[in-house]
């Protein structure tokens, strides 16, 4: 299933070894550049060799039939992000393309797993013919758990029949994220059939706080790799187990700081790096893994092995044989930066080609799909009226924490009129309610949740993980409605709402997911609702994406689908 970028012909190779030998001249030379070796941390003045898409040599003198002039410069293998969803940057492909590529990321493994759960098959084949166009080389993993869970209503199902049309295509890498554990775990016959049919390939885990004897049944189903580690303890276990640790910061679920001490000269052979969820936004003002390189170097962790982790180790983990070191015979992939310990970005070769503007424009383009997917109808303010049951004095609150896709069970005393039960404001407890928006059943789950600060107001999403119906949380039942019709006239994407008028916007009308503008305009688009976010009170850094996740019922503790409220703990609803 692991394929090389390329496989040179007879004629290519035999130019390729005599210009390793200096006989003929490469294609392209980086001169007099600060060499990273990211295996023993030693840094060497050299030239780099390039011809078609390969390293020839390095360590010596070449010319070239054009030169990149490195002095004062340092080159490091290009950059892998080892899982993310590229839906979650509201962008498409071939903008996240053009938006990350710069920051040194020549290498992604997504899984497409957003718009799986929307479009189905008809999602990952967007995806695949995407990537046969980006400059930087998308890889994908496909979607284990479409729909995640049988708890809500997703707008599409994948079986094992449905997956293995792609299981040989060149860009697949092997199966995604498992977050079905409890399936994994009592050996649910349709998780099984996927899992064995990928028992030669990769397998990408998903299972967060899941430790001992567990642990062990999961990881005996071949699963390698962990993303969703939110503190040492949990990663050092599932280290000692042979797992994986990608060490993820997103635009929500930031762990970097919580996992940093686990990379050292020990582990950075079994440890990567990822973003998961990151949107245009914070790429514009902090990078991409050029910032957690960047971070992790300014706490404490050693140089090289930083740049290991986000390089070579990465390309292992995933079997990806042809990359991650600046060596003769290796994929030309390089990051040239000013600095080593800021890494600061200031050129890039993918695959062979120094990244410019003009390498941009000739990509093409790949139609969008699921312009329609959208099929909720609008609703009223009556709609988010939450009757209390018989005796109940205290009601559950989905608790909310900055940084965290991890939710808590808290619990209020709420006043009931002939409205039903109402937020509390003074105690930051507002409604919160799910969609769905598939044209299923029309089905509305309401409860309350506390963390988000509104004083009044409301801010609505079509970006819900995983089946994505509409999220809202609001303060006022009349400005949730408003919220909410707005972004199905949309087509999908973010709104806030106050006092009767609709304040900031984004449409997202690929599958509800993403934008057909470019990723400057929905970084700007972004300002003004995390601006819009902010006057109605809202105290979290990045509440757009905060309010997607609450949807999320494979992630502990407490969620809240269209069927209603879920207890991830024990995996089934709240009574």
């Amino acid at each position: 299933m692991i394929s090389p970028s390329s496989t040179p012909s007879p004629e290519l190779l035999t130019r390729m070894i005599m210009a390793g030998q200096g006989k003929v001249p490469a294609d392209l030379v980086i001169r007099d550049v600060g060499l990273l070796d990211v295996i023993t941390g030693a840094v060497n003045v050299t030239d780099i060799a390039i011809v078609a898409d390969r390293i020839v040599g390095a360590h010596g003198a070449y010319e070239g039939r054009a030169i990149v002039d490195g002095a004062g410069r340092y080159a490091v293998p290009g950059f892998i992000d080892t899982h993310l969803h590229i839906e979650s940057s509201l962008v498409t492909p071939l903008e996240f393309d053009r938006c990350v590529l710069p920051h040194g990321v020549t290498t992604v493994l997504c899984d497409p797993h957003e718009i799986a759960n929307v479009l189905g098959a008809e999602g990952i084949s967007y995806f695949l013919d995407s990537a046969e166009r980006t400059i930087m080389d998308v890889r994908v993993n496909l979607s284990s758990c479409v729909p995640a869970t049988s708890f809500e209503t997703a707008g599409a199902q994948l079986e094992i029949d449905d997956l293995l049309p792609f299981r040989d295509h060149p860009k697949v890498v092997g199966l995604a994220e498992m977050m079905n554990f409890p399936g994994v775990l009592n050996a649910d016959p349709g998780i099984i059939a996927k899992l064995a049919a990928f028992q030669n390939g990769h397998i990408d885990g998903h299972a967060p706080l899941l430790l001992g004897q567990a642990l062990n049944g999961y990881l005996a189903a071949g699963i390698r790799t962990d993303h969703e580690a939110t503190s040492a303890a949990e990663a050092r276990e599932k280290l000692a187990k042979g797992m994986a640790i990608l060490i993820r910061e997103g635009s929500v679920s930031k762990d970097l700081e919580a996992l940093a001490e686990i990379l050292d000269e020990n582990t950075s052979s079994f440890v990567a790096l990822c973003t998961d969820d990151r949107n245009p936004l914070d790429i514009a003002e902090e990078g991409h893994l050029d910032s957690s390189i960047r971070r992790l170097i300014a706490m404490g962790r050693p140089l090289h092995h930083v740049y290991r982790a986000a390089s070579h180790s990465a390309a292992r983990i995933f079997g990806l044989r042809d990359r991650g070191l600046v060596a003769p015979g290796w994929r030309a992939d390089i990051v040239l930066v000013d600095n080593l310990e800021t890494c600061r970005v200031s050129d890039v070769i993918a695959a062979g080609r120094l990244v410019t503007p003009d390498l941009f424009d000739r990509r093409g383009s790949v139609e969008p799909v699921g312009l329609r997917s959208m099929q909720a109808r609008p609703v009223n303010a009556e709609a988010f009226v939450t009757a209390p049951k018989p005796g109940q004095n205290r009601v559950p609150v989905i608790g909310v924490k900055p940084g965290l896709i991890l939710t808590f069970r808290e619990e209020a005393s709420l006043a009931v009129t002939d409205k039903g039960l109402q937020p509390d404001l003074d105690a930051d407890v507002i409604k919160l309610a799910v969609i769905e928006r598939h044209g299923k059943n029309g089905n509305i789950g309401r409860s309350f949740v506390t963390g988000f600060g509104l004083k009044r107001g409301a801010i609505a999403s079509s970006v819900g993980h995983d089946s994505h119906n509409i999220t809202v949380v609001g303060a006022d039942d009349a400005d949730m409605a408003l919220a909410v019709n707005r972004l199905i006239e949309l087509g999908g994407g973010f709104v806030t709402a106050d006092n009767g008028k609709v304040t900031a916007e984004l449409a997202l009308p690929i599958a509800g997911l993403m934008s057909l503008k470019s990723f400057e305009d929905v970084a700007q688009d972004l300002r003004l609702l995390r601006d819009a976010a902010k006057a109605l009170g809202c105290i979290l850094p990045e509440p757009f994406l905060q309010v997607a996740f609450l949807a999320l019922p494979v992630i502990p503790h407490l969620k809240m689908t269209d069927r209603g409220l879920f207890d991830v703990d024990r995996f089934d609803f709240v009574s």
